[in-house]
């Protein structure tokens, strides 16, 4: 024999019938070879009584024992159905050579060879794949499908006896077998990519040995795959290594966001298999389809991601589904965008002193975004989910006053970056141009807390000096007026009923405002207040309150309405009776969630909110924010400009006003 010594070629397999074919099949095509062949009882062989549709079935149930014969020096090579291959191989052990499959269709066994169609209501088929079970039912979903093991000649014979009416077969089994004759029909059904291969395992250290076999493996025939990272967008960012793939390929799989220009210059076809966010050309599994069919075609195949491909690009998902169909797969890296920010917009994501550690974090879903403990935080795909980034990361313990900087389209000439706090992302509405990254921590200030990068924003509500912190260049446009309520209905509350309350909630600093006023105007002081408890919706309310000497029992932790809620519900707040001195304009929301909880609420308005007709019209292509302070404000604003503008960003007090500046835009509240 060739290439092994005066020795016999040491072959083990499994001891099934068709098991000893295939070995017989491998080494017809290898006359000179000489070999003696062991078969061996797999463990999945000695446990028939264990169902191959159980999610416990091991990887390597039919070549663990094997294996261990390659391993300890007692056979050379292995035979098996390259289906039964568990992945990856076991340590020490490769793929010698794959063989060329001749069919790769299922076929139904049946009695009286009776087609899937013939086969009456209930009639038991049997099958031992999850897999076939589902495009059986898909079928004829009225079958009774059941599990079944056992040599091919052994399932038959249950048909014969009438355990079973059917079952579902690989042809080429039945081929090699020679039972083509019990062929009733061939099914429709997307079979196993190695279903028909068979494989030649042994050990590494043998190349000579593996060149043996090299002439009967297929993959000599196979293109080669590279999965390359386009970078962050800007072409000159290409690595030189990913430059060369694509001059060397027939086809270029490519994303979304990928300069379609660039890759005209390659002679390759190209073909878009972007994803997103609601527009997929392509689900993923189809996408590693598309790669497999146009490598085992032959064609040279590079798959180019933005970015880089194994940094949230579903990379080892590709580089796992073609590895384990036993084709090679080279990975080239790219510049993330989530490192290429730092250069392009100066904002370290690592200082001494400042920051030790960053986090890259997908912000692809809003209910499962992650809050790791570093200094600096990066999220991608986090363009619709940026306030609830905010929501969760305060939550978490983030400072409010955290800087946050939004980087749109990195290193493209159309690169923005929006300024920002958790306070205020936390209630921020705007569609910024897409890709966004999302940077969280103090290394944000080196661009924006020194007074060189601030930005000129808009404020729209009554006062401004909240929003003078340094950060800001502030137009005031106040568009809504306050003035007292012309009512007396908080006098006569006072005069009649101020010892039955148990709680006053103060929502604004106006409410206490004028609260107060009356409260005067009826001859009373805060002595008539009593043993009534005090509430804030937030620091600025509190403010107010302060001046009267008064201290609230419950401030808002969120600024909101919602923080008052979420306090009385988690305190249990029932059979109260509830003071809400407020706008004449002010929603429900917040006396209908304590009638809800079993409270009674006294809506008493105090003030009113008119459109501030003097105030004039602005050029908003200047601004890069426009801060809301109220409903009414937002109410106010889109009469005075004819709606709400795009690509700036809408930043909203509490949740109250977030929702209204939702509604505006027609986005889901």
């Amino acid at each position: 024999m060739r290439n092994t010594g005066d020795r016999k070629l040491k072959v083990t397999a499994r001891n099934s019938p068709l098991s000893l074919i295939q070995v017989k099949e491998v080494f017809s095509a290898l006359p000179a070879v000489e070999y003696d062949l062991t078969g061996i009882a797999s463990f999945g062989d000695k446990n028939r009584d264990i169902s191959l549709m159980s999610d416990s079935v091991a990887g390597d149930f039919f070549t663990r024992e094997l294996d261990a014969a390659l391993l300890n020096g007692e056979a050379d090579v292995a035979v098996h159905s390259a289906k039964d291959l568990p992945y990856p191989l076991p340590p020490g052990l490769e793929l010698y050579c794959l063989t060329g499959a001749e069919d790769k269709t299922d076929s139904l066994v049946s009695r009286d060879n009776q087609g899937l169609r013939q086969l009456p209501a209930g009639a038991r088929i049997g099958t031992s794949s999850v897999k076939r079970k589902a495009e059986l039912l898909k079928l004829r979903p009225d079958l009774t499908v059941v599990s079944i093991r056992g040599a091919i000649e052994e399932r038959i014979a249950q048909v014969d006896n009438g355990r079973v009416d059917a079952l579902i077969v690989a042809t080429c089994a039945l081929k090699r077998l020679g039972l083509t004759a019990r062929i009733a029909e061939t099914l429709p059904f997307k079979t196993h990519p190695l279903q028909g291969n068979l494989a030649v395992v042994g050990r590494v250290e043998n190349p000579e040995l593996k060149a043996v076999f090299s002439v009967l493996d297929v993959r000599r025939t196979y293109g080669k795959v590279t999965l390359a990272g386009f970078g962050p967008g800007n072409p000159e960012l290409l690595t030189v290594g990913a430059d060369n793939a694509l001059r060397k390929a027939d086809v270029i799989f490519h994303d979304d966001l990928i300069d379609k220009n660039f890759t005209e210059k390659y002679d390759a076809e190209k073909i878009r298999v972007g994803k997103r966010k609601g527009r997929h050309s392509h689900h993923q599994d189809e996408i590693n389809e598309m790669i497999y069919r146009a490598t085992v075609s032959g064609r040279n195949t590079v798959r180019l991601k933005g970015g880089d491909p194994m940094i949230f690009a579903h990379g080892r998902e590709e580089f796992d589904f073609l590895k384990s169909r036993f084709v090679d797969v080279a990975i080239i890296p790219g510049i993330s965008s989530g490192t290429a920010l730092a250069a392009c917009t100066h904002i370290p994501l690592t200082h001494r002193g400042v920051a030790s550690s960053v986090a890259f974090v997908t912000g692809h879903s809003a209910e499962n975004l992650q809050t790791p403990d570093a200094d600096t935080l990066v999220y991608y795909m986090a363009g619709a989910n940026i306030s609830a980034v905010a929501e969760k990361l305060i939550a978490a313990g983030r400072d409010v006053a955290t800087p946050v900087a939004l980087v749109c389209n990195v290193s493209l000439p159309g690169q923005q970056t929006f300024f920002s706090t958790l306070k205020e992302l936390r209630f921020s509405v705007f569609k910024y141009p897409t890709p966004v990254l999302v940077v969280v921590g103090e290394v944000v200030s080196f661009e924006n807390g020194n007074g060189a990068c601030k930005q000129n924003v808009l404020v729209t509500g009554t006062t401004c000096e909240e929003y003078d912190d340094g950060r800001h260049n502030i137009t005031h446009t106040p568009l809504i007026r306050i003035q007292k309520a012309r009512n007396d209905v908080l006098h006569r509350l006072l005069r009649e009923k101020t010892g039955a309350y148990h709680w006053i909630i103060f929502t604004s600093r106006y409410g206490v405002r004028f609260f107060f006023e009356i409260l005067d105007e009826t001859g009373l002081d805060i002595r008539a207040l009593g043993a009534i408890k005090i509430a804030s919706v937030g620091k600025t309310t509190t403010l107010e309150l302060k001046k009267h000497h008064i201290r609230p029992d419950v401030e808002s932790a969120v600024e909101s309405a919602e923080g008052l809620v979420n306090y009385f519900k988690e305190t249990g707040l029932t059979d109260n009776n509830i003071l809400l001195p407020r706008s004449d304009k002010g929603l429900k929301y917040l006396s209908g969630e304590l009638e809800a909880l079993g409270n009674r609420v006294t809506d008493a308005p105090v003030y009113e909110n008119t459109v501030n007709d003097e105030a004039g019209r602005q050029d908003l292509s200047g601004f890069r924010k426009i801060f809301f302070s109220s409903p009414s404000g937002v109410d106010a604003f889109t009469r005075l400009y004819g709606g709400l503008p795009e690509g700036i960003p809408l930043v909203a007090r509490g949740k109250t006003t977030e929702n209204e500046l939702k509604l505006h835009i027609n986005e889901t509240v």
